[in-house]
């Protein structure tokens, strides 16, 4: 089974950009559907973006400060964040699903990444 490692978090100022990578140990890593999902303390997981493997369709929580792209070739996944506010505060995960279409459904995913944390200070 896939297993997806995540990095790029860290410490960003309000208005700031971050990029994250997940990378899948999987060579069939472009058949996958790829999402990113967020978690604040004591806040349920939410959606931010996924990308579908075959087509590359792309659905977002917010499609202005978020960009998801992927390389197949190098078996990984971005998440460009830009313009940061202290409310985007969370453990961001990558996950992955056979789904073939661009679902936000938390359900949907059943590998997930340990997480990596994006704190933006005020």
């Amino acid at each position: 089974q896939v297993q997806l490692v995540e990095s790029g978090g860290g410490l960003v100022q309000s208005g700031g950009s971050l990029r994250l990578s997940c990378v899948a140990s999987d060579p069939t890593f472009g058949h996958y559907t790829m999402g990113w999902f967020r978690q604040a303390p004591g806040k349920e997981r939410e959606f931010v973006a996924c990308i579908t493997g075959s087509s590359g369709s792309r659905n977002y929580a917010d499609p202005v400060r978020y960009t998801i792209s992927r390389d197949n070739a190098k078996n990984t996944v971005y998440l460009q964040m830009n313009n940061l506010e202290p409310e985007d505060t969370a453990v961001y995960y990558c996950a992955a699903t056979m789904n073939s279409l661009p679902t936000s459904r938390v359900t949907a995913y059943y590998i997930w990444g340990q997480g990596t944390q994006v704190t933006v200070s005020s």
